[in-house]
């Protein structure tokens, strides 16, 4: 008898496997996210179709670019949904490469990074391009309140590549003598720089990238500093440079070259390792996941002046008011995400 409930009980427990072959912990999905918003807006959206639609445990990790795409290195996290992919192609090439990481396509087909300047400031004294900003007495518009014997340009944030690609273009277009770099602090902080700048009609020159909710408003007004033309040899050669600075600093700086930044579409990456052992239909999600370059501008407006920086509320605004990603899964997978909204 002992012998029967034994097996009955063995049987019971190996059926109950059987009908949920796909429980919510065989599907765990650890998502990098970076400190600016359209990344955080991203990864909100996916981890809320992970959830709801696939019944994904999704775990968030945020942080600067170099820590978060370390961690993809070494596999502590699986994916990031927005990747700036040339500014980081001597860390992330080799590893797609070696395979122990993956391209999962495009995310955003457009973006932008550059130096603006005010649009007043530009028509008033004619500056258009860097070398504009070597002309005599250019640099007194723009007087670095912490040192007034240099002008001051608004940089990105220093945990991002960016800063130490604008610290090496400023070295190399010969204004190192005349500006100082300066480190925003923060994403919002660098809007809230730009923002009371135009509140106060005072010169700015910064650093500054699309998709974002600040270009969209029709009060900011700026015009975009003409560069070198883009040239792969030239920032190769320069990026040379900006990874040696990451690893020793500023002193490691060294002549090389300087241009644009190349406009390039934003991607998807992942470890080698989530990419072959998830399941293959959220491999196929992530591969159709992208969004225009207009409607992430419209959600970071909707979550910067409408939600009051709510992540969840914006994906589900977007889910709500956008159909595209109804073509990225199944219909089982759409009910269900409709169902949870």
């Amino acid at each position: 008898m002992n012998f029967i409930k034994k097996l009955f009980l063995v049987l019971s427990l190996a059926s109950l496997f059987c009908l949920h072959p796909f429980s919510v912990s065989a599907c765990s999905v650890k998502i990098g996210s970076f400190d600016w918003d359209s990344a955080n807006i991203h990864s909100t959206i996916a981890s809320y179709i992970l959830k709801n639609g696939y019944d994904c445990d999704v775990e968030i990790t945020k942080g600067r670019t170099n820590p978060i795409l370390v961690s993809l290195i070494d596999n502590k996290i699986d994916i990031i949904f927005e990747h700036w992919t040339d500014n980081n192609v001597a860390l992330i090439n080799p590893e797609l490469s070696s395979g122990n990481l993956v391209d999962l396509g495009i995310n955003t087909p457009a973006s932008e990074q550059a130096f603006f300047i005010d649009r007043a400031t530009s028509e008033t004294y004619g500056i258009t391009s860097v070398e504009d900003l070597k002309k005599s007495k250019i640099w007194e518009l723009f007087k670095d309140p912490e040192d007034p014997s240099k002008g001051r340009i608004i940089s990105c944030l220093y945990g991002w590549t960016c800063y130490t690609i604008n610290y090496v273009k400023i070295m190399e277009y010969g204004l190192g003598d005349l500006y100082n770099l300066y480190d925003p602090g923060t994403a919002s902080g660098l809007d809230k720089i730009i923002i009371d700048a135009f509140l106060n009609s005072k010169p700015i020159i910064t650093y500054y990238y699309t998709p974002t909710s600040l270009m969209g408003k029709p009060e900011i007004d700026m015009v975009r500093l003409s560069e070198p033309s883009y040239d792969k040899a030239c920032w190769d050669g320069m990026m040379v440079v900006v990874d040696k600075i990451k690893i020793y600093g500023n002193n490691a700086y060294e002549s090389s070259c300087a241009n644009e930044y190349k406009d390039m579409a934003l991607t998807k990456i992942a470890t080698g390792k989530f990419y072959n052992n998830i399941n293959p239909e959220i491999i196929s999600f992530v591969n159709a996941y992208t969004i225009t370059t207009s409607v992430v501008n419209n959600l970071l407006a909707y979550y910067v002046d409408i939600s009051d920086r709510n992540l969840e509320e914006t994906a589900k605004y977007y889910l709500k008011n956008y159909s595209e990603w109804e073509d990225w899964v199944h219909s089982d997978i759409t009910s269900k995400i409709k169902n949870s909204l």
